[in-house]
């Protein structure tokens, strides 16, 4: 039976691989990629169990691929660097690591973290329900209700529709949703949020019920009450 899978994010391809033969070694999927952008798109089409992140990648530094990582969800993130002074394990944690391990490192040190944080957060996982007026969403199973009416949803779908239920109220505006849900910008004449909007109003409103996620002109889109 294959282990966890584990995204490693590391630009130099020697420790990149050797950290991915070690990892298999020990019983776990792992996979490398060799910068920011890579990374990102990785974790976005086969979400990890854990992260191993190099501070100093091209494309997207390591410090901004954490912190879209962590906005995106809660996997476990391992951040690799050259850098070992206090500031610098400071900034990396606050940008949502949950370890930090300084070059050159031991190869048995960082399974044992790797260990420990998989514990962790298996230890805390508990998959929640989102519910806003008649809306539930269960981000255990992804799959969001209208009253006793199913919703099944594509992953993106999905994705637009748990930003919305975080932040319910509050006016997203096209900047944040690119962030969060894609993760990189398709352009300013793109009209991707809007396609997925309508995706989304269709489906929560397939018997009718009032609609949920308001335009809000010339700034973005909201989960307000039903008027």
């Amino acid at each position: 039976m294959v282990g966890e899978r584990i995204l490693i994010i590391e630009d130099d391809e020697r420790i990149a691989s050797m950290l991915r033969r070690g990892l298999i070694f020990e019983g776990f999927e792992a996979s490398a990629v060799h910068d920011g952008r890579a990374g990102l798109e990785a974790a976005r089409d086969r979400v990890p169990d854990l992260v191993v992140l190099d501070l100093m990648l091209p494309e997207i530094d390591g410090m901004e691929v954490c912190r879209r990582l962590r906005a995106a969800g809660d996997v476990p993130i391992l951040m690799l660097t050259a850098k070992e002074s206090v500031p610098d394990r400071v900034a990396g944690l606050d940008a949502g690591a949950d370890d930090y391990m300084a070059k050159p490192f031991a190869f048995e040190e960082l399974l044992a973290r790797v260990r420990a944080l998989l514990r962790r957060h298996k230890a805390t996982e508990t998959p929640d329900v989102l519910r806003f007026a008649d809306l539930e969403l269960d981000t255990g199973t992804r799959q969001a209700r209208r009253g006793d009416r199913v919703i099944d949803l594509t992953a993106k779908e999905y994705d637009l529709l748990y930003m919305f239920a975080r932040h319910p109220r509050q006016v997203l505006t096209r900047e944040q949703i690119f962030d969060d849900v894609w993760q990189y910008d398709f352009g300013g004449e793109s009209n991707i949020i809007e396609v997925y909007v309508r995706y989304l109003r269709n489906k929560l409103e397939a018997e009718g019920e009032p609609r949920l996620i308001h335009t809000v002109r010339g700034v973005g889109y909201a989960l307000r009450e039903p008027t």
